[in-house]
């Protein structure tokens, strides 16, 4: 075979560890997502993973085996000291202590993978506070309180950034090119991946989820749409995007027609203006990304049309894939090589991501997590969330019902309490307090 030399990024990154050693991570959960990610850095040049944080240890140590490691490199640690003497050894720590990770002198930056808004909040904070950088590959926390935490960081010195491979940020990707060529943002967004169904519950998805080797509760926050409101809510912080209608438009519409369904009603589409946040469930995007645009010189629409981007005036540009988990590691990679995010929140506040009920609810109940039979994310723009009292969707887990709800009707803070014992409800609370200033 060819000798095929390293290139871009590849080359800065094999150059940096010839120079400094890998970049070494501190990784917390060891699900799905977490498992990916220790197996593809052990096909890596310049990542290592140095510890797992987990409440059990049985799945990193299933996740190192997995990755190739021989027995005994999964080493069990219950401090800082202990995780720093694992790395040092060449081994991967496996600790149920995350702040113990955080703080480990060996660790370069955390990635969450928990998927967790409380736990995502307590471990970007301890991250920080320790100096290090944070990748959050967990969009729930990020639009609860990302801004707060992308503000902590900057003060602190270090990065705080999306993942790489998630939806948002390979939509950012595709954004940024375009600003970059000067065109005009219609829209951007995703292809849903799975079958949508606004009612699903887990018990009506658990032979799939066996299946898929998924949580069922996870796999129903894809389908009943709750991680693509997320998602979208995600994209517009950090962009200034925004959904067009509450919920967003969600058309069929296909990879072939969608810059000519997804764009202004002045060029016939069905958004009432540019610059829209948005999603299709028709063929061929999924599970792809893309982004809406109109050049703005006629003999730029005539050049994109003879190179069959489409018929104009708008186009899209769409990234047919994610590798989710599986891209992470350059996330991390870049926040320490070159003090940059890959994705992260404005500084103002833009779209708002709150919940529906997925049933009749009552006074009294506890309000279980994403993906389960009582809510499901709805995106709405920022303004309106606040003038509805939305409650956020990263604080309705734990919540406790104080009037009653009719399926279908928006969760708010008249009508639920968020758990006040959580950080993430009072890192919310101080951003909604500061935020009367974009009123």
């Amino acid at each position: 075979m060819p000798i095929i030399e390293p290139i871009g990024f590849a080359a800065d990154l094999a150059a940096w560890t010839a120079r400094h050693g890998p970049v070494t991570v501190g990784l917390a959960g060891a699900g799905q997502m977490g498992t990916d990610i220790v197996v593809q850095a052990a096909l890596m040049t310049g990542i290592r993973i140095g510890a797992i944080g987990a409440s059990r240890p049985a799945r990193p140590l299933e996740a190192i085996a997995m990755a190739g490691h021989g027995e005994g490199h999964g080493r069990i640690a219950s401090n800082a000291a202990g995780i720093d003497a694992a790395i040092e050894a060449g081994r991967i720590a496996v600790t149920d202590d995350l702040d113990a990770l955080c703080a480990a002198g060996r660790i370069d930056v955390v990635i969450d993978a928990t998927g967790s808004p409380e736990i995502g909040a307590r471990l970007a904070l301890q991250s920080i506070r320790n100096g290090k950088h944070i990748v959050m590959l967990n969009v729930e926390a990020d639009i609860t309180v990302g801004r707060h935490l992308s503000a902590e960081a900057k003060k602190a010195g270090v990065v705080y950034t999306g993942s790489a491979g998630d939806e948002p940020a390979a939509t950012l990707e595709l954004i940024s090119f375009a600003q970059s060529l000067g065109m005009e943002i219609v829209a951007a967004g995703k292809g849903k991946n799975n079958p949508l169904d606004f009612a699903a519950v887990p018990e009506s998805y658990e032979e799939e989820a066996r299946a898929r080797n998924m949580n069922a509760r996870i796999l129903v926050e894809f389908i009943d749409g709750s991680k693509t409101m997320v998602e979208m809510t995600a994209i517009a912080n950090c962009t200034g995007l925004v959904p067009d209608v509450p919920g967003m438009h969600g058309p069929e519409a296909t990879r072939e027609n969608l810059a000519q369904v997804l764009c202004a009603a002045e060029d016939g589409g069905v958004l009432s203006a540019p610059g829209r946040v948005d999603y299709t469930v028709g063929k061929g995007v999924a599970p792809g990304v893309f982004c809406v645009v109109k050049p703005r010189h006629p003999r730029a629409i005539e050049r994109m049309a003879d190179l069959k981007v489409g018929p104009g005036p708008c186009f899209s540009l769409i990234r047919p894939f994610h590798l989710t988990s599986l891209e992470t590691p350059l996330s991390a990679a870049r926040a320490v090589m070159y003090g940059r995010a890959d994705m992260e929140p404005l500084e103002r506040p833009v779209a708002e991501c709150g919940a529906r009920a997925k049933r009749d609810l009552a006074p009294g109940e506890v309000l279980g997590r994403i993906g389960m039979s009582d809510y499901r994310g709805f995106a709405m723009t920022w303004a309106d969330g606040r003038a509805r009292r939305a409650l956020p969707l990263g604080l309705a887990e734990k919540a406790r019902v104080v009037k009653p709800v009719s399926s279908g009707e928006l969760l708010t803070h008249d009508n639920c309490e968020a758990d006040a014992s959580l950080t993430v409800t009072s890192l919310r609370r101080a951003l909604d307090e500061a935020d009367t200033r974009f009123l």
